[in-house]
């Protein structure tokens, strides 16, 4: 799916612009098409960006982040106009889904982030509120219900400020439906299953709160109990990285090693909007840019979490020295790849004996 470029505007605190005097200032600059994702603008040619604008963070937001801003955003309007709901049915509640290390808990911090600021003009903060569902579980009989009661309650009271919105991030919560079969089938005390009931009930109660965004991610999508499921209003399965999303996990990786001197930096890799106006053609400058991502097209079907330990890895197997040039470097992560994606292979091989 395409990518969506996305524009945050920081206006200094002494600003008295409104936000379309705001729009109005930059747009000479956004119409410039030389902006690029991952450029912090922060000097200004036009005085009155400069004395109304901190920065300009451009961004790209991939469809499904769009349609997830979108869907909040559609839930605060029809709670502002006051919709039925005996006619029309949501529960603010978001599932993320998909295979580990796909970055689901990641995205919904930023969902988060990106939420608060866009709302600025309505909140003035946001509240982000991690559940681990396997601390609403105690040992000791009935606690757990009063565990859950207890957050709950913490949560209601910063719902009560209507100018707080706050987000409850569930984190596998396919765990609370293992917890729920495991009592139907008596292997898990009484005591578990009035737990996950009093969690789904206090889920259906902040309904009443236009404040609040529930935020659910899960590892197991067949270990998902259907009450999770019905109360979910978007369920959006979340893959492993794309080919050039790998591309981008790389790129930042080898700038962050050049910057600490790690690897030199006297040749660097070609951001993936440069290697695509350059038409993918091979030539001296392009040479170990097109070489990296033949690296991640090897690694495609790695998840996010594991990308991230590629050039470490590399640098651990394979490299022994301080510093390496940026082709050797990009050599031992290639060789990394193979070694990572054999490793899985036998593991899975032992594993199914």
């Amino acid at each position: 799916m395409a990518n969506v470029l996305h524009i945050e505007i920081l206006q200094r605190l002494d600003s008295v612009l409104s936000k379309q005097e705001i729009l109005n200032c930059v747009q000479n600059t956004i119409n410039t098409g030389r902006i690029t994702p991952g450029q912090c603008i922060q000097t200004f040619e036009d005085p009155v960006c400069r004395e109304n604008i901190e920065s300009i963070i451009v961004s790209e937001v991939s469809e499904e982040d769009t349609k997830l801003l979108d869907f909040v955003e559609t839930t605060l309007l029809f709670s502002d106009h006051g919709v039925n709901t005996n006619f029309i049915s949501w529960n603010r509640v978001v599932l993320l889904h998909g295979p580990p290390g796909t970055g689901k808990t990641s995205l919904c911090r930023a969902l988060a982030q990106k939420l608060s600021i866009r709302l600025g003009h309505r909140y003035s903060h946001g509240e982000l509120i991690e559940v681990n569902s396997h601390s609403l579980f105690s040992k000791w009989f009935s606690e757990s219900g009063k565990l859950v009661m207890k957050m709950f309650m913490e949560i209601r009271e910063l719902l009560e400020n209507p100018r707080a919105l706050v987000f409850v991030l569930i984190d596998e919560v396919e765990s609370l439906t293992h917890a729920r079969q495991s009592s139907l089938m008596g292997t898990e005390p009484s005591d578990s299953i009035r737990v996950v009931n009093a969690l789904l009930t206090q889920i259906d109660q902040l309904r009443r709160f236009p404040n609040a965004i529930i935020l659910t991610t899960s590892n197991i999508t067949d270990a998902i109990d259907l009450a999770f499921v019905d109360r979910a209003d978007i369920k959006q399965y979340i893959g492993p990285p794309s080919l050039f999303a790998i591309y981008k996990i790389y790129h930042s990786c080898i700038s962050e090693l050049q910057r600490t001197g790690i690897v030199d930096n006297k040749d660097s890799v070609m951001s993936l909007r440069l290697l695509q106006l350059s038409s993918f053609d091979e030539n001296d400058r392009t040479q170990l840019s097109l070489q990296l991502l033949e690296v991640a097209r090897q690694s495609i079907g790695l998840s996010g979490r594991t990308l991230r330990k590629i050039p470490f890895l590399a640098h651990a197997y394979f490299l022994h020295t301080t510093q390496v040039s940026l082709e050797k470097f990009i050599d031992a992560m290639k060789r990394t790849v193979t070694k990572n994606v054999t490793d899985c292979e036998s593991f899975k091989r032992s594993e199914s004996k």
